[in-house]
């Protein structure tokens, strides 16, 4: 091929003439051999630096997830039941004494004296009802009362002038008695018409309805103009609700294991979550001695001092009862596993093995709970275990104060 086909087709004879060129283009290839070999190291670079990220980022995982198997756990060691050991219950503030005053006499009612939360003495007058029925079946007993007098009179007299004739053999012996038995008759309808007359008005006297004992109206039920029904049956409705606030009762059910425990004269410790930071003094006054077969508990009753009338009848408190120390380890109530096999507890040995072993309970005190037998002193009891921790797991046992990671 001719140099004019060369030119013809823009190729360039590598043989040139020309010093000036062929050094110009070996300058030319020395560098693109140059430039080539740096980004070869480059290349070189970033692939053993990826690989040198890779492994560390291998090993960073495999730690990270060798270190994130590990189950940390907090424990907790045994204690005994030293003595000063309460038992909360609630329990409910009653009146010492506590009714409904109903009335005894149908009527209207004319007026009420007291309203809710008045204290009251015995014996003062609460409400006044109307009762004209009454007033006139008083007039008519007592009316019924003189004519009884009056025919007494009658058979007195008739008697003595009889006894009189009799001495004299006018009359029978027979006839004598029957005068007798007529007045006999007389005095009887007196002392009953007496008996109708005071009936009566005893039954005047139950309309002024009075406190049958000193206390606190907590409830009225009645305004005036009411129809008052004497009685407490379904169609009547109590007019007012007394209750004596000072002192109180407070009736708590004791749970069976706690019942030979609990015996009158025993201080108890009364609050209620109203009154932050204040605690009552009250005492046993007696117990049912005997456990309900359904909820299987006994009932004690508490009476408690009120003379600042702090406390409220109806209010729920927290009784504290005092309990006899016990030679049993006591745990917390969050170390018990509840599994289908039974109860059980996760103790940890000193090679940080774990092994559930079952336990029996004893007396539940709230937060903790009595062990009667299975664990040591020196056990080390996990608190609050997982659902998933299995006999023979490995666990760290995270220090006191320090939150597990």
């Amino acid at each position: 091929m001719s140099e004019e086909r060369h030119a013809s087709l823009g190729i360039h004879p590598v043989e040139t003439t020309d010093p000036g060129e062929l050094l110009k283009r070996r300058q030319i290839v020395k560098r693109t051999r140059i430039l080539v070999v740096v980004v070869l190291l480059l290349l070189g670079l970033g692939a053993g630096r990826t690989m040198m990220n890779r492994v560390s980022n291998a090993r960073t995982l495999e730690v990270a997830a060798t270190d994130h198997a590990k189950q940390y756990v907090k424990v907790a060691l045994p204690t005994s039941a030293a003595a000063g050991q309460t038992l909360s219950l609630p329990g409910t503030l009653q009146g010492f004494i506590q009714a409904p005053i109903s009335a005894r006499a149908s009527g209207y009612l004319r007026r009420w004296y007291k309203d809710i939360g008045s204290h009251v003495e015995k014996g003062e007058l609460l409400a006044e009802i109307e009762a004209p029925e009454i007033d006139q079946q008083l007039s008519q007993a007592m009316a019924s009362r003189q004519q009884a007098a009056s025919s007494l009179d009658l058979a007195k007299s008739t008697v003595a002038r009889w006894e009189s004739l009799r001495a004299k053999d006018v009359v029978s012996q027979q006839e004598l008695d029957e005068r007798r038995s007529a007045d006999a008759q007389a005095r009887a309808n007196l002392a009953a018409a007496d008996a109708n007359v005071e009936r009566l008005r005893q039954l005047e006297a139950f309309k002024r309805v009075v406190a049958p004992f000193a206390g606190v109206i907590t409830r009225r039920n009645v305004d005036v103009g009411d129809l008052i029904d004497a009685g407490s049956g379904p169609s009547s409705r109590p007019l007012f609700q007394l209750a004596q606030t000072d002192p109180l009762r407070v009736y708590v059910n004791v749970p069976q294991s706690y019942a030979q425990m609990m015996k009158p004269s025993q201080q108890v410790v009364v609050t209620q979550a109203e009154l932050p930071g204040r605690a009552f003094k009250g005492e046993i006054t007696r117990t049912s001695a005997s456990i309900d077969a359904i909820t299987r508990t006994m009932q004690i009753e508490v009476m408690l001092q009120n003379k600042e009338g702090t406390l409220l009848p109806g209010a729920l408190v927290q009784v504290q009862l005092p309990l006899q120390a016990s030679p049993s380890l006591v745990v917390p109530t969050n170390a018990l596993l509840f599994r289908s096999e039974g109860l059980r507890v996760a103790v940890v040995d000193p090679a940080g093995n774990v092994h559930l072993q079952p336990v029996k309970l004893g007396r539940n005190y709230g937060e903790t709970v009595e062990i009667l037998g299975g664990i040591a002193a020196t056990d080390r009891l996990v608190v609050n275990p997982s659902d998933s921790l299995a006999d023979g797991d490995r666990v760290s046992v995270v220090a006191a104060g320090k939150d597990a990671q």
